[in-house]
C-alpha cells in the first residue's frame, strides 16, 4: 500500500508541475495534503530518476530535448486519453487502413481499435503494435531501425523510410505540445519528422492531444493545428484557433 501511495503521489506531482511549471516543496505539500518532509523525499526520488530538477527552492519538469518517461506519462490523464480514444474509435470504420503514431494518447487508441475488424495497420511504436494483439483480423507492418528505448519507438529518418512507403486511409499521431496561438510543437527534430511522415501517407490525418499538452514551451514547432482533418482533444483552445481550424476545414472534437 505504501509502494502504491507513492507511486500516486509522484504522478500527482507530475501533474501538478506539467500544469503550473514550478512549485516549492511547501505549495506541493500544501496542494497534497502531506508533510514537507514527505515531498522532499519524493522529490529526490523524481530528481535522481531524472523526471525534476530543483533550483532555488523550487522544482519543475526537466524539459530539454526530451519528454518524461514513458510510463510516468501513461499514468497521467488517463481519462482524458481514454476519452480522446473513443472518439477515434468512432471515427474509424472496420476494414481501413491506419497508420498509428507514437505516445500515450495513440497506444489508448489502438487499444479501442482492437475491437475494429480486418484492420491493416503500420505503425512505428511497439506499445501500439502489442495493443492491437487480440484484434480479429489485424494485418501489422512495422518499422525497423533503431529503437528508441525509453518509449520503444523509432522516430527520425526511420519513420520517414518507413512510413513513405505506405498510403493509409487515417493516421493517428500525437505531438510534443500546442501553443496557445495554434503551433504543433515537438520536443526534438527527430519528433518532427516522425509527425511529418505519418501525416504525408495518410488520406484523413487525426491529431490527438490531451490538456496536458496545452501552452508547452517547446525548441521545435512544425504547423499548425488547422495542418490536419481532425483535432480530437480535452484541451481549451482560442477562438482564433478555432476560427483559423473552421476556415482550413479541420474539424475540432472536444472530448
Amino acid at each position: 500500500m505504501m509502494r502504491k501511495e507513492l507511486s500516486e503521489r509522484s504522478d500527482h506531482i507530475i501533474a501538478l508541475l506539467s500544469e503550473e511549471g514550478a512549485l516549492s516543496a511547501a505549495e506541493l505539500s500544501e496542494r497534497l495534503a502531506v508533510s514537507v518532509q514527505t515531498i522532499r523525499a519524493d522529490l529526490r526520488a523524481l530528481d535522481d530518476a531524472a523526471l525534476v530538477q530543483r533550483r532555488n527552492g523550487r522544482v519543475r519538469l526537466r524539459q530539454q530535448s526530451e519528454n518524461i518517461g514513458y510510463h510516468p506519462r501513461a499514468r497521467m490523464s488517463r481519462q482524458e486519453k481514454q476519452r480522446i480514444a473513443l472518439a477515434v474509435k468512432n471515427l474509424i470504420p472496420d476494414g481501413a487502413r491506419v497508420a498509428l503514431g507514437t505516445g500515450t494518447t495513440v497506444e489508448h487508441c489502438a487499444r479501442f481499435l482492437a475491437s475494429h475488424k480486418n484492420l491493416f495497420v503500420a505503425s512505428n511504436s511497439i506499445h501500439a503494435v502489442c495493443a492491437l494483439q487480440n484484434a480479429s483480423g489485424v494485418a501489422v507492418e512495422m518499422a525497423g531501425g533503431s529503437v528508441r528505448m525509453r518509449d520503444l519507438d523509432m522516430i527520425g529518418a526511420a519513420a520517414l523510410e518507413f512510413y513513405a512507403k505506405y498510403r493509409v486511409d487515417y493516421a493517428v499521431f500525437s505531438c510534443g505540445g500546442l501553443s496557445s496561438s495554434g503551433a504543433v510543437l515537438d520536443y526534438n527534430s527527430d519528433e518532427v519528422l516522425a509527425r511529418k511522415a505519418i501525416a504525408n501517407c495518410a488520406n484523413t490525418t487525426i491529431l490527438v492531444a490531451d490538456m496536458e499538452k496545452a501552452d508547452l514551451d517547446l525548441a521545435c514547432q512544425h504547423g499548425h493545428l488547422w495542418d490536419y482533418d481532425f483535432i480530437v482533444t480535452t484541451a481549451e483552445l482560442r477562438e482564433d484557433v478555432v476560427q483559423n481550424c473552421a476556415r482550413y476545414d479541420c474539424q475540432i472534437i472536444s472530448v
